[in-house]
């Protein structure tokens, strides 16, 4: 069995950190700073032997000099010279076995052109899916276009309902408060936003998700219902989903 534990980083990152069954030997995913990897590892007796990057940023690269010269492990990740030290380079289709788990390789492209998803199934299935989507919510558009980001979402909104969704940042809190206005009747979303209150209130981590409960109070996988279409005013503009993502995007930015 597969085991995913979250190491808090920087303001609000997540790394993650698989382990399978009781092996020391253990990969992380998008270690944006060294210190918090390096002192969990140190305290389980762990060894580093695998790293997955989603994407090029600071804040999900920022630990992979520092990691690679302690440990020597075999970073995996996008084509992108813009990262120093990946060993194998992956994209959409590819395959990698990691910790004995065969993981599917998905492109993802919006946040940045080039971003990817790692997702495993079985049981459970697990997505690692960097800043593309978030509990009630996805990335901003800082390369990409409204179209790749929404195409991304709705690649990933088709994998099992089970599956659990690994994203990088604890964000829950603040996309709830936006899904509340971007979709006013919804029930769940305003349950989902009372029980993340109260574990932010405890410090507890709101991730993982599920893809089965992002369908349901994510308000960006939900761009065809009528409660969305009415609060984003795309309410009969052409019955056009990606219109009606695009301009929730835009609010976001802005709310």
């Amino acid at each position: 069995m597969m085991s995913v534990t979250p190491i808090p980083a920087l303001s609000d990152n997540y790394i993650w950190l698989l382990r399978q069954d009781n092996s020391q030997s253990v990969c992380v995913v998008d270690p944006g700073e060294a210190a918090p990897v390096i002192e969990f590892l140190e305290r389980e007796s762990l060894t580093l032997s695998c790293i997955l990057i989603t994407h090029h940023h600071h804040d999900h690269t920022g630990g992979l000099a520092e990691l690679i010269k302690r440990y020597a492990p075999h970073v995996i990740g996008p084509a992108n010279p813009e990262i120093k030290g990946i060993d194998e380079t992956v994209g959409d289709g590819d395959e990698v076995r990691i910790m004995g788990r065969l993981f599917d390789v998905m492109a993802t492209p919006g946040h940045t052109l080039d971003h990817i998803s790692y997702f495993t199934a079985g049981i459970p299935a697990l997505l690692f899916c960097g800043d593309t989507l978030f509990c009630a919510g996805c990335g901003r558009l800082f390369e990409g276009t409204p179209e790749q980001m929404y195409t991304a979402l709705k690649k990933i909104a088709e994998l099992p309902e089970d599956t659990l969704v690994f994203a990088a940042h604890e964000y829950t809190q603040a996309n709830l408060t936006f899904a509340r206005a971007a979709d006013p009747e919804n029930e769940d979303v305003k349950h989902a936003l009372q029980e993340c209150d109260k574990a932010r209130a405890l410090d507890r981590p709101t991730l993982p998700s599920t893809i089965g409960r992002e369908l349901k109070i994510n308000p960006y996988l939900r761009v065809g219902t009528d409660s969305v279409r009415q609060a984003a005013g795309t309410q009969g503009v052409n019955n056009d989903d990606l219109a009606t993502f695009t301009t929730l995007r835009e609010w976001k930015n802005r709310f």
